[in-house]
């Protein structure tokens, strides 16, 4: 523990967690104290001022990121027939129906988003209690329920994250490796906080971004200046 203990308070030397850093100058820091073996993921944090208790104010989408997110993505679809070749052929991992299904429900879930075609939302409807927790149950608002599976396999296999508020009003994602180059990473956090902006709710009142932070895996959380989050 002692060791663990050095290395996060190495990690937070020179840091004023009372600051809100430039986009540009936190990411820098957060790639420089990255003194682990393993690529770490960079992640972006958005405190937003609504009560997702309240259905007009959830704030849910999905957004592309521009350099993808560096990590491989299993893709599961559920679809038969013609549209289950196009989901193969666009690189899908696991492809099936009802044989999907009973995988699913055993609780063997080899892969990390799922998408499904229109018609088999029935079927797919019986394992709400095993994706939903999970947060991989499809849904057409962020286009995991579609007639064009091909399009939306290689979305999700190119850059494609989902968000959701939780219920203390934060979205969180990760969008990158600490490998990318500092401009990579402000475009995808560029874009993740656009596409938040533009799922505003209608019942959100006062502020909606009260707060962005940025963190590392295993690196300090850096309070950014809201200024310096439009495109430049």
């Amino acid at each position: 523990m002692a060791k663990i203990a050095k290395r996060v308070s190495k990690s937070r030397e020179g840091i004023d967690v009372n600051k809100a850093y430039g986009l540009g100058e936190a990411i820098e820091l957060l790639k420089a104290r990255s003194s682990v073996k393993f690529d770490e993921t960079i992640e972006v944090a958005m405190n937003l001022g609504v009560d997702p208790r309240h259905a007009d104010q959830m704030v849910r989408g999905v957004v592309n990121l521009p350099n993808g997110t560096g990590r491989t993505v299993r893709v599961a679809v559920f679809a038969r027939d013609a549209k289950a070749d196009e989901a193969r052929a666009a690189g899908a991992d696991v492809v099936g129906a009802e044989d999907l299904v009973d995988i699913v429900q055993k609780g063997q879930i080899d892969f990390d988003r799922c998408i499904a075609t229109p018609d088999m939302m029935p079927l797919v409807g019986r394992l709400g209690k095993v994706l939903g927790p999970r947060g991989m149950m499809p849904n057409p608002k962020v286009g995991t329920v579609t007639t064009d599976v091909a399009a939306a396999v290689k979305a999700s296999k190119g850059g494609a994250v989902e968000f959701r508020v939780e219920k203390a009003g934060i979205i969180h994602a990760g969008v990158g490796k600490v490998s990318f180059d500092v401009k990579a990473l402000e475009e995808n956090v560029r874009a993740f906080a656009d596409a938040v902006n533009k799922a505003k709710p209608a019942g959100a009142k006062g502020v909606y971004v009260k707060k962005v932070s940025v963190t590392s895996t295993m690196g300090p959380g850096l309070k950014v200046d809201l200024g310096t989050l439009a495109a430049s």
